[in-house]
């Protein structure tokens, strides 16, 4: 719009109408919505980058909002925002724990291990940041959402064997299992994906049979699982448990 008219020599002033700008493409939302958009654009710009490499203004601009904004939803700043985020993925990482209803044991256990790295896939730097720890954004808090995670692959784990109270000894094997599943995503991140999934799905199935039966030496509860997961696999059972049945069969 152009300025008022002034008399000569007098510096143009501009209409007391002229509206201010305003952000392009902002849009108000419900509240619940806002919140739920800014967490998914953190999530995405956390899974894209290092959490200590983002910033709310990283997150305003993709959530075309403003500074102010995001501190209305998160008076705590990027920490808060950040322990949001976390706690949103965590619960997608949990859900992706479910166990198909069909399939052998260890096609089951395939599917869940799909289900695992398909999430790695989509939080590339924000999961290995996570899982390294050394971030400044680190606190007890998000350390306690990431071993709720832990907690809630163990107790699924062990749902899946059919076990309701285990022992120290095949507690200790499903938690070393759940180490080596971590080590092998971020390894095979770290190697640019080199590595076929299937392959690596299928080695981490086999690891988990292979620890089950060292254990099983060991302790008598892991013993009867693991020949109760093994009976399980059908007369063509997949490459380690077919192995290892004629390996305990000839021991027994």
């Amino acid at each position: 719009m152009e300025a008022s008219p002034t008399s000569a020599g007098q510096a143009p002033v501009p209409a007391a109408s002229e509206p201010r700008p305003r952000r392009t493409g902002y849009r108000r939302l419900p509240v619940q919505q806002r919140r739920e958009q800014l967490i998914a654009v953190a999530l995405e710009l956390f899974a894209s980058r290092p959490p200590e490499e983002v910033s709310l203004d990283d997150v305003a601009e993709a959530a075309e909002a403003s500074r102010p904004l995001v501190y209305r939803y998160f008076a705590g700043g990027k920490q808060q925002l950040y322990e949001a985020a976390l706690r949103t993925a965590a619960d997608e990482l949990t859900s992706r724990f479910a166990v198909p209803v069909r399939g052998t044991p260890s096609e089951q256990l395939s599917a869940v291990l799909d289900g695992y790295f398909a999430f790695v896939a989509e939080h590339d730097a924000g999961y290995s940041a996570l899982l390294r720890g050394g971030s400044v954004v680190e606190t007890a808090r998000t350390s306690a959402i990431v071993d709720d995670v832990r907690r809630a692959a163990l107790r699924r784990t062990l749902r899946h064997l059919g076990v309701r109270e285990a022992g120290p000894r095949l507690t200790l094997l499903v938690r070393s299992w759940i180490a080596v599943v971590e080590g092998a995503s971020l390894s095979w991140l770290d190697e640019g994906r080199a590595l076929p999934v299937t392959e690596l799905r299928d080695w981490l199935v086999d690891q988990f049979t292979a620890m089950a039966a060292a254990t099983a030496l060991h302790d008598p509860q892991t013993a009867e699982v693991l020949a109760g997961v093994l009976a399980l696999e059908g007369p063509r059972p997949q490459r380690a448990a077919e192995r290892l049945r004629a390996v305990l069969g000839g021991a027994s």
